[in-house]
């Protein structure tokens, strides 16, 4: 029935469509498309960025993992979502703001492969 069907699109992470997060305030702020899109520039350099948690996932390889979306981007150019590792902890559908550093052409092998990611992410709500 329809309460099955609610519990199960719980846990689905919200389509990109309904996303729409300001971006972080400060010299540091980015969208998370201009952290693809400027990616080259701020390779080692730390960037702040606000948006929705649409994947967590805990104690992978030592660090926890998440992935925003601030409604930038698009899935076709595949700069709507931003991968991001460190400590910090997240529920799907929260909003947060993450600061760390940008790193880029990232290997860690097992198929975890990054043009762009943001490594040493700190969290706050």
């Amino acid at each position: 029935g329809a309460a099955a069907g609610a519990a199960a699109g719980a846990a689905a992470a919200p389509a990109p469509a309904d996303i729409k997060v300001d971006r972080a305030s400060g010299p540091d702020g980015r969208q998370v498309a201009e952290v693809h899109a400027q990616r080259t520039e701020l390779s080692g350099k730390q960037v702040v960025v606000r948006g929705q948690v649409v994947k967590f996932s805990a104690g992978i390889m030592g660090r926890n993992w998440l992935h925003l979306r601030d409604g930038s981007g698009s899935a076709e150019a595949g700069d709507n979502d931003l991968t991001m590792t460190g400590e910090g902890m997240a529920t799907v559908g929260d909003v947060v703001t993450v600061t760390g550093t940008v790193q880029i052409d990232k290997d860690f092998g097992a198929g975890y492969k990054y043009a762009v990611i943001v490594e040493d992410a700190t969290v706050a709500k």
